[in-house]
């Protein structure tokens, strides 16, 4: 089984930095990749960064060029380093990993942490 982890939220103001941790213990045979989800109150979860297991990343628009995510040689500790945020930033954010076998995608979450952000 593989159960993530995630630390580092809590409050910032308008401009400030926050880094998100994540771990991945468990069995990290056949994950592929891991990445970053947010859901804001009252919206759906949406994607904000994922980092496949042979380094391709991906980051969505409205983030690009604050948000930053990297992994730890291990490969099974990403980070979402957050720069000038905003109160939009705010959310509940969730790690994910993903595996693939015989064409059928699995999803792990976490158990989220909370990031608010005031003006």
């Amino acid at each position: 089984q593989v159960q993530l982890v995630e630390s580092g939220g809590g409050l910032a103001g308008l401009g400030e930095s926050l880094r998100l941790s994540c771990v991945l213990s468990g069995s990290s045979l056949g994950i592929r990749g891991m990445g970053w989800y947010r859901q804001a109150p009252g919206k759906q979860r949406e994607l904000v960064a994922h980092i496949s297991k042979d380094g391709q990343i991906n980051i969505v628009d409205i983030v690009k060029g604050r948000f930053t995510i990297s992994r730890d040689g291990t490969g099974n500790t990403i980070y979402l380093q957050m720069d000038n945020l905003r109160p939009e930033d705010t959310a509940v954010y969730y790690c994910n990993a993903w595996t693939i076998t015989d064409s059928r995608t699995t999803d792990y979450w976490g158990q989220g942490t909370r990031v608010t952000v005031s003006q």
